[in-house]
């Protein structure tokens, strides 16, 4: 390591001002601090209080996420496995290691072109800002990818995280100023712009056989078969032969890494330990979908209207594990405050369960509804603190 060290200090002349490469000083900076702790130190208030920069809390969002990537990636090829052979085909019964591995071909693929278009974006506008890259892409770009069905065309990924960096992040002034998720933003555009190539019946299934794996299923997924066909928990099972924990564990059709509650929930326990992810606003998001599923159960009068769905199905279908735990937390367009990350939670879990009931042309709700909250944080936060500020001034008269 003392050696890359070394190397790095003597070409660090060539990308400082009056350098010859010193309009791609962006890049070296980024290589130089992702590898070693910056050097720079403050000159003036605030200060940090630790050595935990913006490049390792990222880093450990992107630990967070290794349990769902490397499922999502096995998820593929088991799918595939399934489509080509048998709907019977269990998960004890797949070829692993073919699976991670076709999963893999799958998957790398999509995360590249990721990585070079929103990458090749971040550069140029910190070139043209002249400031560091935003460290914040780490996240987006793994994050972007693993909401997307394996069959999505690249050129779509292309354009899809191009909007998400530049619209969703870059014209507000990059990570930190955005008041958008970045990754969110590109999803939902391809949502819109393309939704027969990203939630049509046959693309969450790679491969040429997928025209014929799931044969009179009407939905794309669990969670679209429930809108397809009502709250039919014993058709589902009967036609796609997926039970409760099936989808817990994940191994159904849908998005790459959105479809492992659990892989989620390992994620959910690194961030929250780690300190990086808010404990409030997942719980929150837990307790609003419970809360609006039970009392749309309880106004539901027909047992197989999907209003009727229980908690238990919300929550591993559907996304909302992955968006919960990975997008909902996002510490840029969140809510800030205690309050306002429970209020902000409660409210994405609710608005999850409305859009689904509600509306089941956008099955997948959770999306919609934490997009729709980014734009409410700084709303409630602004209530929240004034109350805060109400309550101290009340009681610093009654001293």
């Amino acid at each position: 390591m003392k050696f890359l060290r070394d190397a790095l200090h003597k070409l660090e002349p060539l990308f400082l001002e009056g350098g010859k490469l010193e309009k791609a000083y962006p890049l070296f900076e980024a290589a130089d601090t992702f590898l070693f702790t910056p050097g720079q130190k403050t000159r003036s208030g605030p200060h940090v209080r630790d050595g935990l920069d913006l490049k390792r809390t990222m880093i450990m969002v992107v630990i967070a996420l290794i349990p769902a990537t490397l499922f999502g990636m096995w998820n593929v090829g088991f799918q595939f496995q399934r489509a080509t052979t048998d709907w019977g085909l269990g998960p004890g019964d797949a070829s692993h290691l073919e699976a991670l591995l076709y999963g893999a071909l799958r998957f790398l693929p999509i995360y590249a072109v990721t990585i070079v278009v929103g990458g090749t974006l971040e550069a140029i506008f910190a070139a043209v800002r002249k400031h560091e890259i935003n460290e914040g892409f780490l996240v987006t770009s793994l994050l972007f990818p693993l909401t997307l069905p394996p069959d999505i065309p690249l050129w779509q990924v292309a354009i899809g995280i191009a909007f998400g960096v530049v619209v969703g992040k870059e014209v507000f002034g990059g990570t930190g100023m955005n008041i958008l998720n970045p990754a969110l933003t590109a999803r939902i555009f391809l949502y819109f712009a393309y939704p027969g190539d990203i939630s049509g019946d046959r693309v969450w299934i790679s491969g040429s056989y997928a025209q014929d794996w799931i044969d009179g299923a009407t939905g794309a997924t669990p969670l679209g078969y429930f809108f397809g066909n009502g709250n039919n928990m014993a058709g589902m099972q009967d036609t796609l032969q997926i039970s409760w924990m099936d989808a817990f564990m994940g191994w159904i059709p849908g998005s790459i890494g959105e479809t492992s509650t659990l892989a989620c929930l390992i994620g959910a326990a690194i961030l929250i330990f780690s300190g990086i992810g808010s404990w409030r606003i997942m719980l929150g998001c837990l307790f609003g979908m419970c809360g609006l599923t039970v009392l749309l159960n309880a106004l539901s009068s027909d047992p197989t209207h999907y209003a009727s769905i229980g908690p238990a199905w919300h929550l591993v279908v559907g996304s909302f594990a992955f968006g919960s735990v990975f997008m909902a937390t996002d510490p840029v367009s969140a809510a800030q405050t205690n309050l306002g990350r429970w209020i902000y939670g409660f409210m994405i879990g609710a608005l999850t369960v409305m859009v689904r009931v509600l509306n089941p042309a956008y099955p997948a709700g959770i999306m919609l509804a934490i997009i729709f909250m980014n734009v409410f944080a700084p709303l409630i936060d602004y209530y929240v603190t004034k109350a805060n500020i109400k309550r101290r001034k009340v009681r610093l008269e009654l001293q």
